[in-house]
């Protein structure tokens, strides 16, 4: 009988692929529609056209993060299986020289020669292209392309972060909208970053900053062309 003791372990790699697809997708919601809805109210717009402005963000963001994303990732996922269809007719064609690649791979990983011979055989015997996946193409299930995932991920995460500063706009009066809409999106992406770091397991100041300070960039060169483009008009 084993004497192995098994434990449930969850790691942040395995959610890698909808967490990145959500927070780039939150971020630039947030971002995008904030910067838009800053530097059309610094062009003394209305409170009608900015609401509008804003709105037409939200939804053309989120189509375009899901095309986008989808794209991408069926680029990649299509990568992945031609590469996986090239690996299971070589080993179709010439499994011995796999089984070398394979045991070599475990060599240069740190086991002796017989050791690494005997572990590439046990995994071929098993699953020979699930092996060479993972071992040599660096292909696994958590880090798989997933398309349709990413894609929807990555337009409803838009729509939140889009909905958060669209909301307040809506609420502010035209005067005061600039700042209020400033200020909480910049609350808004420091929490989408220490949100993402903790689930990412990351350290959440570093990302914090990061995510503020390119939102806060954004905003001030947008809040400037409108007040630009507002004087000259």
């Amino acid at each position: 009988m084993s004497h192995l003791h098994l434990h449930a372990e969850r790691h942040a790699v395995d959610r890698i692929g909808w967490l990145r697809a959500a927070v780039l997708g939150a971020n630039d919601g947030i971002v995008s529609t904030a910067s838009l809805i800053v530097g059309v109210a610094s062009a003394a717009a209305t409170h009608g056209s900015i609401l509008l402005a804003g709105t037409a963000s939200l939804v053309a963001g989120a189509m375009s993060m899901a095309a986008g994303e989808y794209v991408s990732v069926s680029s990649q996922s299509d990568t992945e299986k031609a590469d996986l269809a090239r690996e299971a007719q070589e080993l179709k064609d010439n499994p011995v020289l796999e089984w070398e690649e394979l045991a070599n791979i475990y060599v240069q990983r740190g086991l002796d020669l017989g050791l690494a011979a005997q572990v590439a055989e046990q995994l071929m015997a098993k699953d020979a292209l699930a092996a060479h996946a993972r071992d040599e193409l660096h292909i696994s299930e958590a880090t798989a392309a997933r398309p349709i995932q990413a894609a929807l991920t990555s337009a409803a995460s838009f729509a939140i972060g889009a909905a958060l500063p669209l909301g307040m706009a809506t609420i502010s009066a035209l005067d005061e909208m600039v700042p209020a809409v400033a200020v909480s999106s910049l609350a808004f992406l420091g929490l989408l970053g220490g949100v993402g770091a903790y689930a990412g397991g990351a350290p959440m100041g570093v990302a914090v900053m990061r995510v503020t300070f390119w939102g806060a960039g954004a905003m001030a060169l947008t809040a400037g062309i409108g007040r630009l483009f507002g004087a000259v008009v």
